[in-house]
């Protein structure tokens, strides 16, 4: 048995210098250690939406022109809104344990449609928490330096993006460590902000609400109620950048430690109550300190000067609240490098993207996953300039897409469960409640912002899905044939006693690579008898037990992959043998196929020396381009290692 992953080999080269040294997947505590806690839960998925109280309540209150007095509504309903949501998603985790979030809660309620809708929404919402929150962090930061300085701005976020890649392939439980204190400092500072500007102006908050009293009844003359109504909904759904990253949490659920539901709900109870409270916080303090905006600087900003003007080291803290507040969203971009590879991974397993989007890195981490949306993240903001109004509109059409799909789906689960479920229906009335003020946020922003940014988000969506079907449609053709092969071999009948004889390492030996026992393997096993009748002696089966976001449970899901696994190779042994051929197995565990193969191959190799390694390869009729990227090239990558390892190796087309 083999697979251990060589983590001495090379340890100063670049790769692993920059990357980090590969995790060994046989380490029973591997899945342990890679578990978050609920602080580092927090830390990792909740700064997104914590973070997102750095743009999200500035654009409501810029949205409410000369009507700042309803920001005090605002307060409330942004407050109430975040508990409705983060109570919704709290279900979600509860009932969908393994992760996945809108799109699981999609798929298996409302159908598969509605599940590759959310999926698809999902991802460009990601892709664009990246954006957002790097480019709101570059605008933060930015915000204390010269205006002369502004023209390294997208340079600087496009730097930053590139580094959080890195972080990411390292490992994402390194990468929430080395970014917690900046999560920490974030969190004692708007204390201290929202703390002493609140209390130490406790006595203007009656003059606040008497003002409320009187702008009201004025706004009630000229514009009537409906158009207050209007003004009002119109901010609410603004900034609806505030709930952003809710959802983070029952997406990541998988990264979490052991009962992960009870970490998991534990998470979003840290999460809600300090979104709640900053952003129910900002909205008060603009109003106590009649913040105004100025060019060049956030609404954070101006209040963090005001604030802090009369303290003695007042000018340091400001500094360092507000480039708090800039770093905090580079943390909350996490969330996006997190949660957008295990959506496409749960999607690449369901067919709708390539499956090699489920695979795993050699640090476990998904690779292919975060270097596509971290691509695509900063082509997003070179196209936009790191304009926040734009990219936080094209950001929240679909976050309240999902919101809306996901509230839809759970209240359709506690109607469709009303009979075991006891509470059935207050858990329905917060869902449709949800329900509403998400559709009501979803419609009017793309109302109000179609043509600013919104139809770019709605035709990227779009065009997603479409391409989601046509993937799903080439594998759905392909397992049609397979299924073919499976009904036609891997039912063949045998006769006689079968070989109970040992494997002579002095013999001719077939070494024949399988993935689980099926038509593929029984035909190429069968080609190799046909076309070297009475030469090769020995077969011996290997196969490697790869770790992908597949089976990724922990360390039960991967001890029983590795079962199954050695199942299949066991029914090649005895299938071989009742044909009066000598046979034995061998297996691997690893994250990287080609690498485990191809390693394990070499040692059967150097066992039976007068040996031919055998890889069996789908062979279509018409090669296309995207060929090569939905399915592995598995075969001939493997090919080139053993050729340059002085291994040799055949490759039997199998015609589709």
């Amino acid at each position: 048995m083999s697979g251990e992953q060589d983590s001495s080999q090379n340890p100063h080269s670049l790769k692993h210098l920059v990357f980090g040294l590969p995790k060994n997947v046989n380490d029973p505590k591997i899945f342990h250690k890679l578990a978050l806690i609920p602080l580092l839960a927090w830390i990792g998925l909740g700064a997104d939406g914590l973070s997102s109280s750095s743009y999200g309540p500035e654009e409501a209150f810029r949205a409410l022109g000369s009507h700042t007095y309803l920001a005090l509504l605002l307060a409330v309903a942004t407050t109430l809104t975040v508990f409705i949501i983060s109570y919704a998603y709290s279900r979600i985790i509860e009932h969908f344990p393994h992760g996945g979030g809108g799109y699981i809660v999609a798929t298996h309620m409302l159908g598969e449609r509605a599940g590759v809708i959310s999926g698809s929404a999902l991802l460009v919402d990601y892709i664009l928490t990246i954006t957002v929150s790097i480019a709101a962090s570059s605008d933060a930061i930015f915000s204390y330096l010269p205006l002369e300085m502004q023209r390294f701005k997208i340079t600087f976020a496009s730097l930053l993006i590139i580094l959080l890649i890195i972080l990411n392939i390292r490992g994402i439980k390194e990468s929430i460590t080395g970014l917690a204190p900046i999560f920490i400092t974030f969190v004692v500072t708007h204390v201290i902000l929202l703390g002493y500007g609140i209390f130490s102006h406790v006595g203007e908050i009656k003059p606040i609400v008497t003002n409320f009293h009187a702008s009201f009844q004025h706004d009630i003359s000229a514009i009537g109620f409906m158009g207050i109504l209007m003004l009002l909904l119109r901010a609410y759904s603004l900034g609806g950048g505030t709930y952003t990253g809710i959802e983070a949490v029952s997406n990541g659920l998988q990264i979490m430690r052991d009962p992960k539901v009870k970490t998991g709900k534990r998470t979003m109870i840290y999460m809600a109550t300090s979104l709640a409270v900053t952003a129910g916080g900002l909205f008060l303090c603009y109003l106590l300190f009649n913040v105004k905006p100025t060019e060049g600087k956030t609404l954070n900003a101006v209040l963090a000067n005001q604030l802090f003007s009369s303290w003695s080291f007042g000018q340091i803290l400001a500094v360092v609240t507000i480039f708090s507040e800039g770093a905090l969203l580079l943390v909350g971009a996490q969330a996006g490098f997190i949660d957008a590879p295990r959506v496409m991974a749960n999607m690449a397993v369901d067919s709708w993207l390539p499956h090699r989007f489920a695979a795993f890195s050699e640090r476990l981490t998904m690779q292919n996953g975060v270097v596509m949306v971290g691509t695509a993240a900063l082509a997003l903001l070179l196209y936009t300039h790191g304009s926040i109004s734009a990219l936080v509109v094209m950001y929240s059409i679909n976050v309240f897409l999902t919101f809306s799909l996901s509230e839809f789906g759970m209240s359709k689960f506690f109607i469709t469960h009303r009979k075991k479920e006891k509470e059935w229906k207050k858990h329905l009335s917060v869902h449709l409640t949800g329900l509403t003020l998400c559709l009501t946020i979803l419609i009017i922003t793309v109302f109000e912002k179609f043509l600013e940014g919104g139809w770019i988000t709605l035709i990227l969506t779009s065009v997603l899905i479409v391409l989601c079907y046509i993937i799903r449609s080439h594998y759905m053709k392909v397992n049609d044939d397979k299924k073919k092969f499976d009904e036609l071999l891997t039912s063949i009948p045998t006769y006689g006693e079968p070989n109970k004889g040992p494997v002579d390492p002095k013999e001719m030996t077939a070494i024949q690579l399988v993935n689980g026992y099926n038509g593929f393997g029984i035909h190429t096993f069968l080609t190799i008898v046909k076309q070297f009748p009475n030469f090769y002696k020995n077969f011996i089966f290997v196969s490697v037990c790869v770790v992908d976001q597949g089976l990724f449970k922990g360390e039960e899901g991967l001890e029983d992959h590795k079962k199954a696994v050695e199942e299949s190779l066991k029914k090649y042994v005895d299938f071989a043998r009742r044909l009066g051929l000598k046979a034995e197995y061998r297996m691997a565990v690893g994250t990287d196929v080609i690498k485990s193969a191809g390693d394990l191959c070499k040692e059967v190799a150097q066992e039976f020396n007068r040996s031919m390694v055998f890889t069996g390869k789908l062979s279509f009729r018409v090669e296309k381009f995207y060929h090569k990227i939905l399915h592995n090239e598995t075969a001939f990558a493997l090919q080139r290692d053993l050729h340059f390892s002085g291994v040799p190796n055949m490759i039997l087309p199998i015609r589709m």
